[in-house]
């Protein structure tokens, strides 16, 4: 028998790690719901009162390094701000320790250029082809490294925003960041004792999930380190869906490291955590215990053949959830289920933004900014457009109006002191306004370039420059043929032919679509990836599956489920001890379904119905009575 407390002497153990006389490093397992960044704030809570003098003397932090932007704004949040504490992702930390050594920059990045163009270039002399679109892309590669190389001497600093496209000559791309932050401090002495000197401790969250190459650095600056550097890592092997994570993090670490556990799931209740704790008994046998208060909650598979109405199943799926438990917010018409699906397009089709996704997140150029919200003419509607619209809707004068001030050229300050009679600008800010919301007008739904074109015809904002040729349209003809690809590096031809015609096809859609757009991207939707969600937690949660949709190759549920044999590839990995395609997806599954607290409905598309149902109940996952084949 246990109680709540089972995790009483956690946070104890932890902070013994971080005594600044004698430190230990540590890896902190905690599964699903455990109450890591209770824990990780608790305990730097009690070093602050305990070591916080001796830092801010010293002018010395303790680094936390997080996953995503939120994660570090919610620990900064819950430290208040305590500026002994430098919380960040792993990319704005790397970057804060090489910003200023350019020559050591310089001379990583030629080398890596140069064996870039060796490998390019012999893989191009092997070509049968060198017309077929992979040799005009890797000829074109090796030009944009070449032409990068050649610049490389004229660059006295280098930019770099962990949130931007970084496209400039001067600026370095994400994985550069990483890469070269690993290299110098596994082989410069000063980067390592720099980093030592300004971060005596360094705490990883999603530790499993860190790139592989800078968690090996900081094993190999903590080994050659360990009486003045402790290393802290949190996080839980079983949650490592992306594959540039270090596998078996856990395993096989120094005989001197601290193993503390956190056993207990204080999120969910007890029929989803036995769930869980089965799916993951095959992969290392670690269990979850619930809170002793928790009720038995409700889990259900429901099996749906892939030739039947994917919204009309999963809304059969909701009712049936709703006559299981009595819950009348199991409705999907509602705000209290959080679905769960493989694939953003997946929510795009189900949302009504597909038009407007699809096109974009096909493109190399758009597809990372238009999921983490950073492409500019996106922006420009979600933080423009669709405000001033709403501000109408609510006859919001004092609102519309400060949206004009603050983005049009009309009414910039530098605009209205070259004029005499500023009233005149006034005057056409305003009949510009009128002219744009009369295309609202009975209820009309335009699209999203007649906007453009309307507010390129009045001048009222500045229009996004990687859009600005589809709406000048008679340049736009010489302006697809013309591009000057002198002036771009590998990560900068954002103005490319291909992103031009990506972006003429998403701004054909309806104006309502990137309002759903926006919706989904600032998570006020339904909807979340099973990679998403990770670290958050909802009451009801129906996770939906489907790898025909999804479309992917890395996740396989038809393999995980038995439906599908695995391919020789997968054998071969399984035979070698690598990661297969049943492995990564069975501890995706663990993620998605340990994300619910009360009530857990799984909708699996499938070709083989009954086999399916007869698979999961062998697996001893799921009773015969908890799997419904719907019809």
């Amino acid at each position: 028998m246990y109680t709540n407390d089972i995790d009483s002497l956690v946070d104890e153990q932890i902070f013994r790690c971080l005594d600044l006389q004698s430190p230990k490093s540590f890896f902190l397992f905690a599964g699903a719901g455990s109450g890591k960044t209770r824990s990780l704030v608790n305990v730097l809570e009690i070093f602050e009162k305990e070591f916080g003098q001796s830092l801010r003397l010293t002018r010395r932090k303790v680094a936390v390094i997080t996953y995503t932007n939120a994660a570090s704004e919610e620990i900064i949040h819950r430290l208040k701000a305590n500026p002994i504490f430098w919380v960040s992702t792993i990319h704005s930390f790397s970057w804060q320790l090489i910003q200023n050594f350019t020559k050591d920059i310089k001379e990583w990045l030629e080398q890596n250029l140069q064996n870039d163009i060796v490998k390019l270039e012999a893989e191009q002399a092997r070509s049968r082809n060198p017309n077929n679109k992979t040799s005009i892309l890797r000829a074109k590669q090796i030009e944009s490294k070449k032409r990068r190389l050649l610049y490389l001497p004229n660059i006295s600093s280098f930019t770099y925003n962990p949130n931007g496209d970084n496209t400039s000559k001067e600026s370095l791309n994400h994985s550069e960041v990483i890469s070269i932050t690993a290299h110098l401090i596994q082989n410069k002495a000063l980067m390592q004792d720099i980093t030592i000197s300004r971060f005596p401790i360094i705490l990883v969250d999603e530790s499993q999930d860190t790139k592989k190459e800078l968690i090996e650095a900081l094993f190999q600056l903590q080994e050659a380190n360990k009486n003045r550097f402790t290393l802290g890592l949190f996080g839980d092997t079983m949650q490592r869906i992306y594959m540039d994570g270090k596998e078996n993090l856990g395993n096989q670490l120094p005989n001197d490291w601290v193993l503390p556990e956190k056993k207990m799931n204080h999120r969910s209740s007890k029929r989803i955590i036995a769930l869980v704790n089965d799916i993951r008994k095959s992969v290392d046998k670690k269990e979850q215990y619930p809170r002793t208060e928790k009720s038995e909650g409700v889990v259900r598979l429901f099996i749906v053949d892939r030739g039947i109405s994917k919204i009309q199943a999963e809304n059969n799926a909701s009712r049936e959830m709703i006559r299981i438990t009595n819950d009348e917010l199991w409705d999907l018409s509602s705000s209290g289920v959080k679905t769960l699906i493989l694939e953003h397009h997946m929510a795009a089709q189900r949302l009504g933004f597909f038009d407007f996704f699809e096109p974009l997140y096909h493109n190399d150029k758009t597809s990372t900014g238009l999921l983490d919200g950073s492409l500019a003419p996106a922006n420009f509607f979600i933080k423009i457009i669709i405000p001033l619209k709403n501000a109408f809707d609510q006859s919001d004068r004092f609102a519309q109006m400060r949206i004009v001030k603050e983005y049009s050229k009309l009414l910039a300050r530098e605009e209205l002191v070259k004029i005499k009679e500023q009233e005149k600008n006034l005057l056409k800010a305003n009949e510009a306004i009128i002219s744009l919301l009369t295309l609202w007008n009975d209820e009309n739904d335009p699209t999203l370039i007649s906007i453009l074109e309307n507010i390129y015809a009045s001048n009222l904002f500045p229009i996004p420059e990687v859009i600005y040729p589809l709406v000048e349209k008679h340049k736009y003809r010489e302006k697809i043929g013309a591009i000057d690809i002198n002036d771009s590096n590998e990560e900068e031809e954002q103005s490319s032919t291909d992103t031009l015609l990506a972006w003429q096809q998403a701004l054909t859609c309806p104006y309502s679509q990137v309002v759903k757009y926006s919706q989904y991207l600032a998570e006020d939707s339904k909807f979340g990836t099973h990679q998403g969600v990770k670290g958050l937690e909802f009451p009801r949660v129906m996770v939906v599956i489907d790898d025909e949709e999804a479309r992917g190759f890395i996740f396989s549920y038809d393999k995980l489920f038995g439906t599908k044999d695995p391919t020789s590839t997968d054998k071969k990995n399984e035979e070698e001890g690598k990661d297969t395609a049943v492995d990564r997806t069975k501890r995706l599954f663990y993620v998605a379904c340990s994300r619910a607290c009360d009530s857990l409905a799984i909708v699996a598309y499938t070709n083989l119905p009954e086999n399916l149902k007869r698979n999961v109940i062998q697996y001893q996952w799921f009773t015969e009575d908890e799997v419904l084949i719907l019809k």
